[in-house]
């Protein structure tokens, strides 16, 4: 008899958990009255994330996981080596990035899309704003993101200003009430400093669950999840930094639907399957600024796409085009 046979001819029940927290084989799941157990998933190509509700089993000390729940999304990244899952079951992903250093749109713009083909609400937060006139100029690169309908936050998790910086914090806090937030941010950006701000018990937790998993590395490498309130109706999900972030599971076609700016002039094109590069009567490039615009002009569609924007769309759109196949 195997043994999924012999647990299931002894009545042996399971119990219901989150994945909070996880390092190789090793996972970290709490149960529902808060107490967490070290838990393996069953199974050599049996894998979990952050977030997932699992079903498990004691066994000694530890537990096993048996089965994990239908998950409403996951958000990972994808290039030619690896798959990278950062958690599941979220409903937005904040971005954090710095008026310095200089953020990257491009990168930002992987992880915007990222969300938009998970089905996942996506928030930009700018820290810094302190910084003058960095902040300033950041702002005005982020205007397309906020003309096609992203929320963008302004932050100064530091300075010399401490109501600008609690008036920061609780705007943004309201934003991540009742929700489950994933926090993305390049190197410098503030993302820890964002964390211990807003979970004081961070620092311990970490080290806790270290000391749990038995690696030192887990803050460095590896998701964890933090409930921001006693009452676990909030949580932050706080991810490992990334330098690039490989849109690889996506198929070009799929680029323009993800991109709300792009999106919004889709659908009247001459051709049905037009790449949006340079076929005539392409209805994205009628909609495409110029360089030297400055803003929305007077009376501009919803639909008008930044020209740095349809860049990264080009750049993307030729990337994905050029893969090799796995």
């Amino acid at each position: 008899m195997k043994p999924a046979q012999q647990r299931a001819a002894s009545g042996a029940s399971t119990l219901d958990g989150l994945v909070v927290a996880a390092f190789g084989r090793h996972c970290l799941v709490e149960s529902p009255d808060g107490t967490r157990r070290i838990c393996h998933p069953r199974g050599k190509k049996s894998q979990v994330v952050v977030g997932d509700r699992v079903q498990w089993q004691h066994t000694g000390d530890e537990g096993s996981i048996e089965r994990v729940e239908p998950r409403r999304n996951l958000f990972y990244r994808q290039d030619e080596l690896r798959t990278k899952s950062f958690a599941a079951n979220l409903d937005q992903v904040l971005v954090l990035i710095a008026a310095d250093p200089e953020f990257s749109e491009m990168q930002l713009a992987r992880a915007l899309i990222a969300a938009e083909a998970e089905g996942i609400a996506a928030l930009i937060v700018l820290n810094k704003s302190d910084l003058q006139p960095a902040f300033d100029r950041a702002w005005a690169r982020l205007e397309p993101y906020r003309r096609m309908g992203c929320t963008v936050l302004p932050l100064c998790l530091r300075g010399n200003n401490p109501a600008a910086q609690e008036a920061g914090l609780d705007t943004l806090q309201a934003r991540l009430a009742g929700r489950h937030t994933l926090v993305l941010g390049p190197s410098g950006a503030g993302k820890s400093t964002l964390v211990n701000r807003l979970v004081p018990h961070a620092q311990a937790q970490t080290g806790e669950i270290s000391r749990a998993l038995n690696s030192g590395k887990h803050t460095t490498t590896s998701t964890t999840w933090y409930w921001t309130d006693t009452e676990h109706h909030t949580a932050l999900i706080d991810s490992p930094g990334f330098q690039e972030f490989g849109l690889n599971h996506l198929d070009p076609t799929q680029l323009a639907h993800c991109m709300p700016d792009l999106r919004a002039a889709l659908g009247q094109c001459r051709f049905y399957n037009c790449t949006h590069l340079h076929e005539p009567g392409c209805s994205v490039l009628s909609h495409v600024m110029t360089d030297d615009a400055r803003g929305a002009p007077a009376g501009a569609s919803e639909a008008t796409i930044s020209a740095s924007r349809y860049r990264i769309y080009r750049a993307l759109f030729e990337e994905l085009s050029n893969r090799r196949p796995y």
